[in-house]
């Protein structure tokens, strides 16, 4: 998902979605994968990284969004980052566990729900139509779907073993 995070805090900062992370701050994806792929990879992961063909997809489609449909961004970025901070919390839970790493918590979200409630204020507040809103709707779902392929490709890259 690095390439993904990657597209979403990269490469727009003259569009409009920038004005969207500026008003939605919070964690950044970006930087708590470059933290775990770190512990998982060590200091040189970033030397020997490279996206799966799924992956790249999704991140070009990101990219897409942010510099040419600020709501459309706002999709991507909702679905990530959301979506990370609930699955996230799981998976972090699970990794201490299994790998004996240090429960640190959410450092750089003191509290996740207040956090989540303002995020969906910010999304009440998206200035759309109801066409403009299902079209939101709809790219949200290509979201999930592309996230979804990209999970499927790295069970087939990295099968699970009894």
């Amino acid at each position: 998902m690095w390439f993904v995070y990657e597209s979403l805090e990269t490469g727009t900062e003259k569009s409009a979605a920038d004005r969207w992370r500026a008003r939605s701050s919070g964690p950044s994806c970006s930087g708590c994968a470059r933290w775990s792929l770190a512990r998982l990879r060590g200091p040189e992961w970033r030397s020997n990284l490279s996206a799966l063909p799924g992956t790249q997809v999704y991140a070009d489609r990101v990219r897409v969004c942010a510099e040419s449909w600020p709501t459309g961004y706002v999709a991507h970025h909702y679905t990530r980052h959301l979506g990370d901070l609930c699955g996230g919390q799981i998976i972090r839970d699970k990794a201490e566990r299994t790998w004996g790493f240090e429960k640190k918590g959410d450092e750089e979200l003191s509290n996740p729900a207040a956090f989540k409630r303002g995020y969906r204020e910010l999304l009440d507040a998206v200035d759309a139509d109801d066409l403009e809103k299902q079209r939101i709707v709809a790219e949200c779902k290509r979201a999930f779907a592309l996230n979804t392929g990209v999970f499927r490709a790295l069970g087939e890259e990295f099968p699970l073993s009894a």
